[in-house]
């Protein structure tokens, strides 16, 4: 199982959404994860173990993982080719 986390500055509003609709995608793409929401001040401590982090703040940090800017599950700016880099990076 894959396991991918969510951040945004609060870890409340912009992260539940995105999760959300992350959680739809990959259902939907039969692609099974665990998808967790965190703050990004959190990242450091909650990053191991980690296949994808996707954020809709500023992370200028290496994590050692993918990350991927998840803005476009607010906007819906640039949605599809989102989807698809979470895609891609989680097959």
């Amino acid at each position: 199982m894959k396991k991918v986390l969510v951040a945004c500055g609060g870890a409340v509003a912009t992260s539940t959404v995105a999760a959300n609709k992350i959680r739809e995608l990959l259902k939907v793409n039969n692609i099974k994860a665990d998808v967790q929401q965190c703050r990004v001040s959190e990242l450091s401590s909650k990053s191991d173990g980690v296949d994808l982090i996707v954020s809709t703040a500023k992370v200028d940090r290496d994590y050692g993982v993918p990350v991927i800017h998840g803005l476009a599950f607010i906007s819906g700016i640039g949605l599809d080719k989102t989807k698809q880099q979470i895609l891609e990076t989680l097959k």
